[in-house]
Order: C-alpha cells, then structure tokens, then sequence
C-alpha cells in the first residue's frame, strides 16, 4: 500500500473536520497530499455501506470528489443493474459513467467489454486508476461529452448490446427535474441516434420522474419495463428498459425492493391491469387482530394500488391513504405488515392520554393533514424503534382514526 493509502487508512476513524484543523498550514507527510487524502477518509465514512464491496476489494480506490461519492450507484443498486443485460449480451457503453461503479460492476458480473464515457478529466482519471488497480479488462475510458461521442460513434457505425445512461437529476440551480425531457442530457431528444448504436437502452433516471409520463415520453420505440427501485425506507431510481427497434408490447411495470438481508421484494404489473382491477373494497372496518399492510416506498412509486389489492385480498380506507388492512397475514407483501392492537377515534380526549400508553412509539402520517411530526407533537409522544407505530390516517367517510400496530414482518 502506497504512502498516501495507509495516512487514509491511519485515519479513518478520524472526524475530517477536525483532521483539517489539525493539518491546516502544516507541512504534509512525504507522499501525501492532505487535502486529497482527508477527502478519501471523508468518502470511505460516507460509503462504508453504499459501496462496501468494492471498498473491501479494493483498499485504494480513489474518489475524485465528494460530489461523485454522494451520486454514485450503491454496489446493490449495480448489481441490480446488470441483471438487466440481456443473456449473450458482450459489449456495453456507459454513456455518462461517473464514478464507474455500474461500468465497473457491468464488466466484473456479467464479463462485458465495456467503454466508460465521462466527461470530467478527473473523474475519467479516477475511472482509469481504479478500474486498472482492480483488474479489469477489457476496459475503455473515454474523456468526452456523451452528445459528442455519440455522434461520431453513430457516423462511424459502431454497435453494443447495450447502452446505460444516467442523466442529471437536478438542474443547474438544484432544483429537481420530473421529465426526462428537462434533464440533462435529454434521452428523449437522443433515442433516434441511441438506436442506431445498441439493441438495449437502461435509463437510470430520477424517483421524482412520473411513471406514466416516462412511458409517454419514450415512445416510439417503447419502454420494455419501467422499474422503481430503492430501499425498504426509500425509493432510489426510475428505471427505463428500451429495446431496439422496439414493439407494440405494453410496458411492465416493476417495483423492486432490495432489503438488507441480501433478498429483494418485487411485484410487477401493467397500466391496463390497474385500469381492470376492481375498486378496492372498504370492508368491514379495521379492528384489532386485523394487520395494517404499508407497501414499500418503491411498489408506491410504481402506482400500482387495485393490482395490488386485489392480488393480496386487501381492503382500504379513504382512496388517497395508500395504506391497506386484512384479516389474515398477507404472503410475500411487497412493504411491512403491522398486526393491530388499538385503533381510536382521532379526537382530543385519545390525544390527552395517548403518551400514557404509547411513550415511544414511531409515526406515520398519511392522508391526514397534520404531518407525522406535527402528531407526534400532538401525542406527546418520542421516537420509537419502528416496532411499534401508530398511524394517522383518513378512513372512508373522511374520518380520521389512529391505528397502533406491532410490526410483525420487516426487511
């Protein structure tokens, strides 16, 4: 290890703050460059979990900037990435590469040739350092705009199996963006030369992208699939899966769930089975003994919600709670399931006495005016472990109850 990884190393358990005060106008150790080296103590901390794995693998990956450690792909999220290559599948081109951890994952998991484009010097410098230490082959870096490359990649007739490409998720003023149109580059504006270079296309794209508008957007030719993925707590990416020269096949619609054990979570439907299903049914009022069914951040984002009722025999309250209730456990639902044990009328005198019975408990807010925050002020109430929580929300009628459940299956 060279001298500059192990200052790194020595200090990683350092708070960076505190590691600049103490090296400011101070002469560096010979072959360290502090202010370089304090950066990669501050990304290891902030990516201990996020890339795990390629930290273990490789001790003296470099980040470049702390921008590019925040933006980058989890080693989850990458892995999840390739298993959209398509079988047989030998080549690849990440057209906005970053940091590489999908170009990188792409070439390790599924063996591609792949070429990186990546318009910043020093993120291609990195890119070439890291991928060269960790021993992959078969790897190009280009330095170059991805609108540029592709141009002449078209003009000269190159082809790959597949294509990645992740455009910016926020402006120029960081504000968030909610069309593909409006991000940068604009995929949409690129389909025609996009096609003429790959059979597959996967859009990594913004949570914020409506689902509906993503599929209008991309056709002709055609989203395959779209896929919201994320977390058991948040939803991180709209995926977008084109294939060349397209078809008349509706889109599929998937939520994947990756949880910490190592499993994931999945359900998948189509907009003209949502538009089928029956309207999900009040039932009889939910009681203690009942379960309370919250669907994980990405099967929400997906919109599906009769589908998903109807496939798991679940009732509901008000149409814009997104929660569900049923009299028996539910099998392989796609979130957490709560097993009631009090529901209460949302009135003054449940709200005086709630802190009596439920000191800590978490809360959930949904469809129901005072946010989780506002109510557990309200309540009186302090966080608790996400074991036990109380809901507030709307039934039908417009009534507002609060229901208290014991969680009873988590990631």
């Amino acid at each position: 290890m060279t001298e500059f990884f192990s200052w790194v190393e020595a200090h990683m358990n350092d708070n960076p703050a505190e590691l600049r005060l103490r090296y400011a106008g101070k002469t560096a150790p010979e072959g360290v460059d502090i202010a370089s080296a304090i950066l990669q103590v501050e990304c290891r901390r902030k990516c201990a979990r996020k890339l795990e794995k390629t930290l273990a693998a490789f001790p003296e990956f470099l980040f470049p900037t702390a921008l590019s450690a925040e933006q980058c792909s989890s080693d989850r999220l990458a892995e999840f990435h390739s298993t959209l290559v398509p079988e047989g599948a030998c080549t690849c081109v990440d057209l906005t590469a970053g940091l590489g951890i999908d170009a990188m994952t792409l070439a390790r998991r599924c063996g591609l040739a792949v070429t990186a484009v990546e318009r910043t010097a020093e993120l291609a410098d990195a890119l070439r350092h890291n991928s060269k230490d960790l021993g992959i082959k078969d790897f190009t870096v280009v330095e170059d705009d991805c609108r540029a490359w592709l141009d002449r990649a078209v003009a000269e007739g190159r082809r790959y199996d597949v294509a990645f490409i992740d455009p910016a998720r926020r402006d120029d003023k960081g504000g968030r963006i909610f069309a593909l149109e409006a991000c940068s580059p604009d995929v949409t504006a690129m389909l025609p030369e996009l096609g003429k270079i790959c059979g597959r296309l996967i859009i990594k794209a913004s949570p914020m992208l409506d689902v509906s508008h993503t599929i209008a957007e991309l056709t002709p030719p055609g989203a395959k699939e779209i896929i919201a993925a994320g977390t058991s707590t948040e939803c991180k990416e709209l995926i977008a899966v084109v294939d060349f020269p397209g078809g008349d096949m509706e889109s599929v619609i998937r939520a994947v769930t990756l949880l910490p054990d190592g499993s994931k979570a999945e359900f998948a439907y189509t907009f003209s089975e949502e538009r089928d299903a029956q309207p999900i049914p009040p039932g009889p009022g939910i009681a203690k003994g009942m379960f309370i069914c919250e669907a994980y951040p990405s099967t929400m984002k997906s919109g599906a919600h009769r589908t998903l009722a109807a496939r798991f025999g679940l009732y509901g309250f008000d149409a814009n709670t997104r929660l569900y209730y049923v009299s028996k456990m539910p099998e392989a639902f796609p979130g957490e399931c709560f097993e009631v044990i009090d529901v209460q009328e949302y009135a003054s005198r449940n709200i005086k006495r709630f802190a009596r019975t439920y000191p800590a408990i978490s809360v959930t807010a949904r469809n129901f005016g005072p946010s989780a925050e506002e109510l557990r002020r309200k309540l009186g109430v302090r966080e608790g472990d996400g074991r036990l929580r109380v809901f507030g929300l709307t039934a039908h009628g417009g009534k507002r109850i609060l229901v208290v459940g014991r969680i009873v299956r988590s990631e």
